[in-house]
């Protein structure tokens, strides 16, 4: 089906906040661009640089209302960028990052390699993905974090929630760094449908992996390790569900989340949270429930 793609013509200053809210009013994927024909240098790490034009990209469906999605946007941002749509041509969107997308290391155990691609170290912990429509490639920052920290942990026996889990990428992780078992939870039926595949796919036997839109939690639901890599808005809104998840010693995880939201997110939540790491402007918390 043609997509609709929707510019915003802003600054660096504010970019990653466009970013984040075509993120939040739906966008299927967003993208970053030089809007000036401005060359970038290679910055040390941790010292991210964006163009001082910037173009944000969300990608839409193609009968998204445009009135409607340019009032959803944060009052600020509308005063201080430029909006404009156009109908994509239809394409394979599903498969058109596929010619870029290659295996890499995330942590020193984990590999996340496309599952059309031979893994170029046999004897790693590959996890082959298949993402499909759903969102968790390995690639953004946010995820590549999660899986560090996942490589990281002694998981071994421990149970796992994964909160929007997205392609699944997390809790197949998990698993295969030597989890017991893992509840995949989202609200897109898409990500639910990809996480069952990249389970099957990663010879995940169904019994160690729980897959479950929110609505069909039943409240009893507990884990010595809760993940959650979304965005700062919902992650304040789940504080409560996720704490009540964790079971006392327990490692929290939580990602989607920009260096400058963190302090306030962590006023929501009853456990210490530390920033565990930092790229690109996204940070990854990490605490240990009392």
């Amino acid at each position: 089906m043609p997509w609709l793609q929707y510019r915003l013509e802003t600054s660096a200053d504010l970019a990653h906040s466009c970013e984040e809210a075509l993120l939040a009013s739906g966008a299927a994927a967003v993208t970053l661009e030089d809007n000036a024909d401005e060359p970038l240098f290679a910055q040390a790490e941790g010292d991210p640089q964006l163009w001082q034009q910037t173009r944000v990209t969300g990608l839409f469906p193609a009968d998204t209302d445009t009135d409607t999605l340019w009032q959803s946007l944060p009052e600020a941002l509308r005063a201080q960028c430029h909006g404009r749509a156009e109908i994509l041509e239809d394409k394979d969107w599903e498969r058109e990052w596929m010619r870029h997308y290659q295996p890499r290391p995330c942590g020193e155990r984990l590999w996340i390699c496309p599952s059309w691609l031979e893994p170029p170290r046999p004897e790693a912990v590959n996890l082959m993905l298949d993402p499909g429509l759903a969102f968790g490639t390995g690639t953004h920052p946010t995820t590549t974090m999660c899986l560090q920290e996942l490589d990281k942990l002694d998981l071994a026996g421990k149970n796992i929630i994964d909160y929007g889990c997205g392609s699944g990428i997390l809790a197949v992780a998990a698993l295969l760094l030597g989890a017991e078992r893992a509840l995949a939870v989202d609200t897109d039926p898409q990500a639910l449908i990809a996480t069952r595949a990249n389970a099957e796919r990663n010879k995940i036997e169904p019994s160690r992996l729980d897959v479950r839109h929110p609505d069909d939690l039943e409240g009893d639901e507990m884990a010595e390790l809760v993940i959650a890599n979304i965005l700062a808005g919902p992650l304040k809104e789940l504080s409560v569900v996720l704490c009540g998840q964790l079971r006392s010693g327990g490692t929290m995880i939580l990602s989607g989340i920009l260096a400058e939201q963190a302090e306030a997110l962590c006023q929501h939540y009853r456990l210490p949270l530390d920033v565990a790491r930092e790229s690109e402007g996204w940070v990854a918390l990490r605490g240990i429930m009392p």
